[in-house]
Protein backbone atom coordinates (compact mmCIF):
# COMPACT_ATOMS: atom_id res chain seq x y z
CA UNK A 1 0.00 0.00 0.00
CA UNK A 2 1.28 3.44 -0.77
CA UNK A 3 1.44 6.30 1.72
CA UNK A 4 -1.56 8.10 0.24
CA UNK A 5 -3.79 5.05 0.63
CA UNK A 6 -2.67 4.61 4.23
CA UNK A 7 -3.27 8.29 4.98
CA UNK A 8 -6.72 8.19 3.38
CA UNK A 9 -7.61 5.08 5.37
CA UNK A 10 -6.37 6.75 8.56
CA UNK A 11 -8.40 9.90 7.85
CA UNK A 12 -11.53 7.85 7.14
CA UNK A 13 -11.09 5.94 10.39
CA UNK A 14 -10.67 9.17 12.33
CA UNK A 15 -13.72 10.68 10.62
CA UNK A 16 -15.82 7.64 11.52
CA UNK A 17 -14.60 7.86 15.13
CA UNK A 18 -15.52 11.55 15.28
CA UNK A 19 -18.98 10.86 13.82
CA UNK A 20 -19.57 8.19 16.45
CA UNK A 21 -18.46 10.53 19.24
CA UNK A 22 -20.73 13.33 17.98
CA UNK A 23 -23.72 10.93 17.92
CA UNK A 24 -22.97 9.91 21.50
CA UNK A 25 -22.61 13.54 22.60
CA UNK A 26 -25.88 14.48 20.86
CA UNK A 27 -27.65 11.65 22.61
CA UNK A 28 -26.17 12.66 25.95
CA UNK A 29 -27.16 16.30 25.47
CA UNK A 30 -30.74 15.42 24.55
CA UNK A 31 -30.85 13.09 27.53
CA UNK A 32 -29.66 15.79 29.91
CA UNK A 33 -31.94 18.51 28.54
CA UNK A 34 -34.95 16.24 28.47
CA UNK A 35 -34.56 14.81 31.94
CA UNK A 36 -35.80 16.07 35.22
CA UNK A 37 -34.05 15.57 38.57
CA UNK A 38 -35.23 11.97 38.84
CA UNK A 39 -33.69 11.16 35.45
CA UNK A 40 -36.91 10.61 33.52
CA UNK A 41 -37.89 12.48 30.39
CA UNK A 42 -40.07 15.50 31.02
CA UNK A 43 -43.45 14.85 29.39
CA UNK A 44 -43.69 18.50 28.28
CA UNK A 45 -40.38 18.23 26.48
CA UNK A 46 -41.32 15.01 24.71
CA UNK A 47 -44.71 16.40 23.65
CA UNK A 48 -43.11 19.59 22.34
CA UNK A 49 -40.53 17.67 20.28
CA UNK A 50 -43.08 15.24 18.86
CA UNK A 51 -45.35 18.14 17.91
CA UNK A 52 -42.47 20.03 16.28
CA UNK A 53 -41.53 17.01 14.17
CA UNK A 54 -44.99 16.96 12.61
CA UNK A 55 -45.15 20.71 11.89
CA UNK A 56 -44.12 22.44 8.71
CA UNK A 57 -40.85 24.32 9.10
CA UNK A 58 -41.17 28.09 9.47
CA UNK A 59 -37.96 28.77 7.59
CA UNK A 60 -36.09 27.15 4.78
CA UNK A 61 -32.74 28.07 3.35
CA UNK A 62 -30.15 26.91 0.88
CA UNK A 63 -26.66 27.72 2.01
CA UNK A 64 -25.07 29.68 4.81
CA UNK A 65 -25.94 33.16 3.52
CA UNK A 66 -29.65 32.32 3.38
CA UNK A 67 -29.38 30.80 6.87
CA UNK A 68 -27.69 33.90 8.28
CA UNK A 69 -30.29 36.07 6.57
CA UNK A 70 -33.11 34.14 8.26
CA UNK A 71 -31.42 34.39 11.66
CA UNK A 72 -31.15 38.14 11.23
CA UNK A 73 -34.93 38.37 10.72
CA UNK A 74 -35.77 36.62 13.99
Amino acid sequence: MDTLAISTKKINNELNNLKRKVRVMDSLLIGIIGQDKEGKYKPEFVKKIIKAIGEKAEFSFNGKRAFLSQIGKI
